[in-house]
């Protein structure tokens, strides 16, 4: 019998992870019987009442399982590590906030015995905010724009993957991991399902607008080399232009010395412009280099505080 692994990352999310259990539970007993399944909670580090109501769910249900990080190590790097904790022969990744509709799941398994090894929910359209959502679907254009490799638009990660790409992953030596990149780059045998995206229910969400831009910048220094060969490009255009304009300059004021003025605004207008444009690329460079650091450095992509119903636990439980 099939296993399939359905893995849920939560942070502060104590109001939606009853439901969320309920909602995916009801999917697998009511629609896929046929299959085993274990249901794989990766905390990290909530500060409300989210971690007791999983332990209980623990407690009830042998099904369930958690990990709980020892603090907060950002979104992706938590998810992708719980994607890589898994032994199923394919993973389910949904959200706790049930934007993305866990009950889909029958049509990803359905997908899958057809032979995909990666499908991918592609939101069409979303209840969210409007404007965040036509900023996402701009940003989506932008990187696909300049990208090195193919991007996909309107993805967050919501979907199935078979056991042979989750070996991909766990392969990958990556402390700072992008994971919708990383699907577009690897992820074989693709194929889609669009579905509208659902307003957040209960709660409030946990990205704000450092952790958008955050997750951003990822996608950007990561996937792209654009924007560096943009400084480079620019940076000769105006120099032969600013050059032209001084020889221009230089030759009138000998021409007609004592009626042309060179004006001191016209300086002070080109060096705020010149100082402008490279303090741009110097931030896009320091970007760049951060997440050349965060490689360098080769620190884990988590540290966990504690483990329910792995089969490690009951070893040394055993073995105690």
């Amino acid at each position: 019998m099939k296993k399939i692994d359905i893995v849920i990352p939560t942070l502060n999310e104590q109001d939606n992870v009853r439901d969320i259990y309920e909602h995916v539970t009801c999917c697998m007993d009511q629609y896929l019987t046929s299959y085993q399944y274990d249901i794989i909670f990766i905390d990290n580090f909530s500060t409300d009442q989210t971690r007791n109501i999983i332990e209980q769910l623990c407690l009830r249900d042998s099904h369930v399982k958690a990990i709980f990080n020892a603090r907060n190590f950002g979104f992706s790097r938590s998810i992708f590590y719980g994607l890589t904790q898994t032994d199923g022969d394919a993973v389910f990744l949904v959200f706790a906030d049930m934007q993305d509709p866990p009950e889909l799941l029958p049509q990803f398994i359905k997908k899958w015995e057809e032979g995909h090894k990666v499908i991918i929910g592609i939101k069409d359209k979303s209840k969210e905010n409007k404007l965040m959502f036509l900023l996402r679907r701009v940003y989506y254009k932008l990187i696909q724009m300049i990208a090195d490799t193919e991007q996909i638009e309107n993805f967050n990660g919501f979907g199935l993957y078979d056991k042979s790409f989750i070996d991909v992953l766990k392969k990958l030596d990556d402390p700072n991991p992008y994971l919708k990149g990383i699907v577009a780059e690897f992820g074989f045998r693709r194929t889609e399902i669009h579905y509208e995206q659902q307003t957040r229910k209960k709660g409030k969400t946990n990205f704000n607008l450092m952790k958008l831009y955050d997750v951003a910048m990822m996608g950007i220094t990561c996937y792209t080399k654009a924007i560096l060969r943009a400084a480079t490009f620019l940076g000769c255009m105006l120099s032969v232009v600013s050059f032209i304009i001084a020889v221009i300059t230089v030759i009138r004021k000998l021409l007609d010395w004592n009626n042309f003025p060179v004006g001191s605004a016209a300086i002070a207008v080109g060096v705020f412009f010149l100082g402008s444009v490279q303090l741009f690329f110097l931030g896009i460079i320091g970007e760049y280099i951060m997440n050349i650091n965060t490689r360098v450095l080769h620190r884990p992509l988590v540290i966990e505080e504690k483990r329910i119903n792995f089969k490690q636990d009951d070893q040394k439980d055993e073995s105690a």
